[in-house]
């Protein structure tokens, strides 16, 4: 298993656990019922996508038969990903208390979210295409058993016969 495949698995886990303590301090404190975006964030981004992240990056190569296309920016993403979310929460976190001050913390940390995400779709986009020099062989691979098939069937007749 590739090390960004295990970070990321990790990470969800590492994600969760402090998603599931915000999630439990909140129904201890209900006045914290205002960070809610920062537990629903750690859940879903941290949780839920690290996960699928860690999972597609390790099979969708073996689906496709295809090497990754970049295993840097595989590794890329995970630092995006995990910085970006850090900076989404404690923006979220530091809201009720400082007012609108942590906006930038918002921005910065949901831009380098979403440029992870960017990272990911191009990445298994172009390792489920495969490198171009393979989709040429596949394509003439292709060609070849259509035409050696073509050369064992029977012309048929504009009837439906052999003939």
């Amino acid at each position: 298993m590739e090390w960004f495949v295990r970070a990321f698995i990790k990470a969800s886990l590492a994600w969760l656990a402090a998603g599931v303590t915000l999630g439990v301090a909140m129904a201890l404190v209900p006045q914290w019922i205002i960070v809610r975006p920062a537990h629903m964030h750690m859940n879903l981004l941290g949780f839920v996508a690290m996960m699928i992240f860690g999972v597609a990056y390790h099979l969708i190569p073996r689906f496709t038969g295809h090497e990754l296309h970049s295993r840097r920016l595989a590794a890329i993403h995970w630092w995006l990903a995990n910085v970006g979310l850090a900076l989404l929460a404690l923006g979220f976190l530091l809201v009720p208390v400082l007012g609108f001050r942590p906006i930038a913390l918002l921005g910065v940390g949901g831009t380098l979210a979403a440029l992870g995400a960017y990272c990911f779709a191009y990445n298994l986009w172009r390792t489920i295409d495969g490198r171009a020099e393979l989709r040429a062989a596949e394509r003439a691979a292709m060609e070849r058993m259509q035409s050696e098939r073509a050369g064992r069937l029977p012309m048929m007749s504009s009837r439906g016969t052999a003939g």
